[in-house]
């Protein structure tokens, strides 16, 4: 929650977010889930938790900002169109 408002994770099971926690410090929250895979002081630190799963469950990991904005977005995931290169 961000000032009273729950903070839009769209993207289904198939993402990871980090958000703010309102008591404080950062989580790491699966898509679509009501509580956090994890809690951490720093976003530095959910982050790198975050990248962690993410990558482990193939999973696109959003970073949300304080305001509960998504800075940006990570994908681990089996991408369905690669780009070449």
């Amino acid at each position: 929650m961000v000032k009273g408002k729950e903070i839009e994770m769209a993207g289904g099971p198939k993402t990871h977010h980090v958000v703010p926690n309102s008591n404080g410090g950062w989580d790491v929250k699966r898509g679509g889930a009501s509580r956090a895979s994890s809690h951490h002081e720093t976003k530095r630190e959910a982050i790198d938790a975050g990248r962690s799963v993410s990558n482990n469950q193939r999973t696109e990991l959003r970073i949300h900002n304080k305001d509960g904005r998504i800075a940006s977005s990570d994908s681990h995931g089996g991408d369905p169109f690669p780009p070449k290169g």
